[in-house]
């Protein structure tokens, strides 16, 4: 990781009172006083959204530290890194570090490079909270995704404003008000060619499925699907905290019980056996490892046990049905390991 020397607190330009730029201070300054914190590390890609972003955090917040990851997939991103930090330092923030990483091939290179950014980002926040440039576009973007691939509601439900230690203040604010804002302030932001190339499902749904959506409907659509997303969250929230409630009372500290599960309402069942899981060790859970896990309480045909991802190596973690209760249990795979 490099570091750039950092900038003294209050040698922060002075933003010109916009309509952008007060739009976006007022997003980070609620943010700010929604989560009682101070001292912030933001996401700097060198795009609008994150330019804009650290431009109100730094006016907006006690002390802002920059964090841009370089990906390193493109020539050149080195140069794009390095101009990044120091246009974060000339908007005053205390100090802006590169975190060169290096991107696999899991999932595909959207899902590499995200966790890759993530994993560096997380490295790096020396305890902090991490702001990110996420707009009100991105999480119309992220609810049609989740409607398209039909996980459920959780997967619709967008982005939190805060997950502990990601923040996202933008997710009122339109992309178009974080662009305007650096023409206001003469930034020129740079901007990723992965962003225009149309392999990437993400993509296309910017440019070409919210537009013609927008069109047949009138106008609103991205406004309407991030309030959406909103409304689920609250929803889920409640039901969250009922699940919790059921987990307690079916649970003997290890295993649960198939009679409390099964005489209770499905959309609290199958959020208390999520819970269970993740609590179990289990990793990468689908829709479809839930449904299996709730076959075993509401469709018990005397099935197998159903493995949840997970384990050890040499050893998977499987949910079963014994004596009436739900287990979690590692299994051997029955192959060697070195």
């Amino acid at each position: 990781m490099s570091r750039t020397a950092g900038a003294m607190p209050g040698n922060s330009r002075r933003l010109p009172e916009t309509e952008a730029v007060l739009e976006v201070r007022r997003a980070v300054r609620g943010w700010l006083a929604d989560y009682a914190t101070d001292d912030v590390t933001v996401a700097l890609s060198g795009g609008a959204d994150s330019l804009a972003l650290t431009a109100a955090a730094v006016v907006e917040a006690g002390r802002v530290d920059a964090l841009i990851v370089d990906h390193q997939l493109q020539k050149g991103s080195d140069k794009v890194a390095a101009e990044a930090a120091a246009t974060a330092l000339a908007l005053g923030c205390r100090s802006a570090h590169v975190l060169p990483v290096e991107v696999g091939n899991d999932g595909g290179l959207e899902a590499a490079a995200r966790s890759a950014r993530y994993a560096a980002l997380d490295g790096a926040r020396d305890g902090l909270p991490v702001l990110l440039g996420h707009t009100l576009d991105d999480q119309a973007e992220t609810v049609l995704l989740g409607l398209g691939r039909g996980s459920g509601g959780r997967s619709i439900q967008g982005m939190a404003a805060f997950a502990d230690p990601w923040g996202r203040p933008l997710l009122a604010v339109r992309r178009a008000v974080t662009r305007q804002l650096c023409v206001d302030i003469g930034l020129t932001p740079f901007d990723d060619p992965h962003n225009s190339a149309a392999e990437f499902t993400r993509v296309r749904l910017r440019n070409e499925v919210l537009p013609l959506l927008e069109e047949v409907l009138g106008g609103g659509v991205a406004a309407a699907l991030a309030r959406t997303a909103e409304q689920l969250r609250d929803d889920s929230a409640v039901l969250d905290a009922l699940a919790d409630e059921l987990l307690r009372a079916a649970s003997d500290g290890r295993t649960l019980s198939i009679e409390t599960l099964a005489t209770s309402p499905a959309a609290l069942r199958r959020r208390a056996i999520r819970a269970w899981l993740l609590a179990g060790g289990a990793k990468a859970l689908t829709n479809k490892h839930l449904q299996a896990v709730d076959e075993l309480v509401t469709a018990w045909r005397g099935q197998g046990g159903v493995a949840v991802g997970g384990g050890t190596p040499g050893r998977r973690l499987v949910a079963a049905r014994e004596h009436g209760r739900l287990t979690l249990l590692l299994h051997n795979t029955g192959r060697e390991t070195n």
